[in-house]
């Protein structure tokens, strides 16, 4: 028994100390909510970094490719197809794609290319040179 509920009688619990108890739980509640929210958003964040930087190193390779592809190119137009001696122009063009691509194995293949001293040798320098650049080209 009790009375007015302000006095509890018998270990029994007042409303008050009910109120308080139901806002307790409720809080609670919330903050695990919160905290299991944040969780959730955490792991999103991590796997769409993940996401982020795969598509980074992808981009990066497209890239490379793309210069491989405009060297290629360029050395096709101006070289292979040339009627007669490449320009200084051209060369300088070549020259500066070459080394854009940042790429040591083909940087010395171009050199030996523009160092030959025979036609064999240019012409084995220019099959090794277009070998490597097709087999640099990823997909």
């Amino acid at each position: 028994m009790h009375l007015g509920n302000i006095i509890p009688l018998n270990g029994e619990k007042t409303l008050v100390s009910m109120i308080v108890d139901k806002k307790k739980t409720i809080i609670a509640i919330i903050i695990a909510l919160l905290v299991l929210g944040n969780i959730a958003f955490a792991i999103g964040y991590f796997s769409e970094k993940a996401k982020i930087k795969e598509m980074q190193k992808e981009l990066k390779s497209q890239q490379f490719n793309v210069k491989i592809i405009n060297f290629s190119s360029l050395f096709i137009e101006k070289v292979l197809k040339a009627k007669g001696e490449v320009s200084f122009e051209n060369r300088l063009k070549l020259e500066n794609s070459v080394r854009d691509l940042d790429d040591p194995v083909i940087l010395n293949l171009w050199e030996k290319f523009i160092q030959s001293d025979t036609q064999d040798q240019a012409q084995e320098a220019v099959k090794n040179l277009l070998d490597v650049l097709v087999k640099k080209i990823s997909y």
